[in-house]
């Protein structure tokens, strides 16, 4: 047996990507970021509200407030406008007498309201650890080195990068100077259409859902035509051969709360609730997209139950908050709303962003003091503004 009393510690470093998660360290390259300077009021302060208020009375004007559909119902509240991560940093960009722009969403969100306020106006995200698994899932240095695989096998000539909406500046940035463009959750039909008269192929990033869905569902290519590219494996786990049969390269990235709903969760909401509408978000599986009965964007999702009958039954799969918030909304009307999945799930790095957080970047702005400022360096906004431009000029 080993003696345990004098056993010598194991020398275990941890690994960059630990210390990032444990909040010791930061990554300017990374979706998440750690550091939150100042002194935060307690979860438990009762004032929260009030002084949420006063902060932002005392701004005024100078001062607009973004809240993405899925932040807790305390931070919505104090929103000026609620909305998808688009039309969030367009109704930003609509709003030029602002000078402070607190978006209470995730870090790629405020990137893009950056990248399209103007250049007086301030983007403030009140927790910097506020990122998004999905973009942090491509990097520009992966993104590189798939083009490098692509020019290689003889068809970077002929693929048309389309990155989401979810993916970080850097990697919109790589689509505007590769000829490609952006596209939501919204417009991913149009913006492949787009992309196939440019080209004969399309490296969809970071979401290889919503690339699949959109291609087999929409528009009637074969899950033959797609093929997963893996940035962990060598020439991403692909032939040669492989990439020049494809239609669709799809980046192997997902969203960590819409890939967690099964086949099996819509089969047992059937079985629980007799007639139940099963409403979905095109980022989750193909095979619960093909098992639902109505897909589409955040917006899409609100819109549908807006004009659904008293007394229909839903079940949605998309993230709790919003679900739970539509569920109230239109329980006066008997309308019945079920989150899709038994397991209760919150987007993780969206919840970040609570009133603690809040109140503590309203008062540093009220008191003159700007913190948590998201900037994106001028050559990566001026292509990330091109991949953007191209899509608001889709038709």
């Amino acid at each position: 047996m080993r003696d345990v009393t004098t056993a010598q510690p194991l020398d275990v470093q941890p690994s960059p990507l630990a210390l990032l998660l444990l909040g010791r360290e930061a990554d300017p390259k990374s979706e998440r970021g750690v550091e939150c300077p100042g002194d935060l009021p307690s979860p438990s302060d009762p004032g929260l509200v009030e002084r949420a208020r006063a902060a932002k009375e005392k701004l005024g004007s100078k001062v607009f407030v973004l809240g993405h559909h899925y932040q807790r119902d305390e931070v919505i509240q104090f929103a000026d406008v609620t909305g998808d991560s688009f039309k969030l940093a367009r109704d930003a960009a609509a709003r030029p007498e602002a000078e402070y722009i607190v978006f209470c969403g995730v870090h790629f969100m405020a990137e893009s309201a950056d990248i399209l306020t103007t250049d007086d106006q301030k983007v403030v995200l009140p927790d910097l650890a506020a990122g998004c698994s999905m973009a942090d899932m491509a990097t520009a240095e992966q993104v590189a080195e798939c083009w490098d695989v692509l020019t290689e096998a003889g068809v970077a000539e002929v693929t048309v990068p389309v990155s989401y909406m979810n993916s970080s500046a850097d990697i919109k940035a790589f689509t505007g100077k590769h000829g490609g463009t952006i596209c939501t959750s919204s417009n991913a039909r149009r913006a492949l259409d787009w992309a196939f008269e440019q080209g004969e192929k399309v490296l969809f990033l970071p979401d290889q859902h919503l690339g699949r869905n959109t291609a087999v569902r929409d528009m009637g290519m074969s899950l033959e035509d797609c093929v997963v590219y893996n940035p962990h494996k060598p020439n991403g786990g692909l032939t040669a051969e492989q990439l020049r049969a494809a239609k669709m390269i799809l980046w192997r990235g997902h969203c960590s709360v819409h890939g967690r709903f099964s086949l099996d969760s819509v089969e047992d909401v059937r079985a629980r609730i007799p007639g139940v509408n099963v409403l979905v978000h095109p980022e989750c599986r193909h095979e619960v997209v093909a098992a639902a009965d109505y897909v589409g964007s955040t917006e899409y999702i609100i819109k549908t139950l807006e004009a659904a009958p008293a007394g229909s039954k839903w079940a949605i799969g998309t993230e709790l908050n919003l679900v739970r918030r539509l569920a109230n909304r239109f329980a006066s009307e008997g309308k019945e709303i079920v989150f899709l999945d038994k397991t209760v799930c919150f987007c993780s790095t969206m919840n970040r962003i609570d009133l603690p957080h809040l109140v503590w970047a309203l008062e540093s702005l009220a008191e003159g003091n700007l913190v948590n400022q998201i900037q994106v360096d001028r050559e990566t906004e001026s292509f990330a503004k091109l991949a953007l431009e191209r899509m608001l000029a889709l038709p």
